[in-house]
């Protein structure tokens, strides 16, 4: 069972280091389309950049034990975000993987199978959620 979730964790991080690192260098295609569609020209490359910085962050932490439910906690936020603009009017479930390529559901199913890794990982991990969370209960978190 370790092993599985040891590779459950660095198959999540490979997938953020893939996705990370295409957000550096020429546009995305991805973040065009939202920037156009939204009129928020900050999406590209600003947004971009912050998520593909984001993304390393994520996959840095898995690869650390210690670090590992922090690392799923902020892939999770990434993908619960990608799945997001995928269900919204700015980008939309069939998007181009490529410019001019043809629409597909591709990055979407990615996105929905990738959270459900992220959430294995977390459910796995959650024995390390830091301790100044674990004491915290329910009535003493100020609303």
């Amino acid at each position: 069972m370790k092993t599985i979730k040891l590779a459950m964790a660095l198959f999540l991080g490979v997938f953020f280091i893939f996705m990370g690192v295409q957000k550096f260098g020429s546009e995305n295609v991805i973040f065009s389309i939202i920037a156009e569609r939204s009129g928020i020209d900050l999406f590209e490359p600003v947004v971009r950049i912050l998520v593909g910085i984001g993304e390393l962050t994520a996959a840095a932490f898995l690869v650390l034990p210690a670090t590992r439910f922090l690392g799923a906690l902020l892939g999770l936020g990434i993908l619960f975000g990608a799945v997001g603009f995928h269900l919204s009017p700015w980008l939309g479930i069939l998007v181009p993987m490529e410019a001019g390529g043809q629409p597909s559901p591709m990055l979407f199913l990615m996105a929905v199978f990738f959270t459900g890794v992220d959430l294995a990982v977390l459910y796995f991990e959650k024995h390390r959620v830091p301790k100044r969370l674990r004491r915290l209960q329910p009535s003493q978190v100020e609303m």
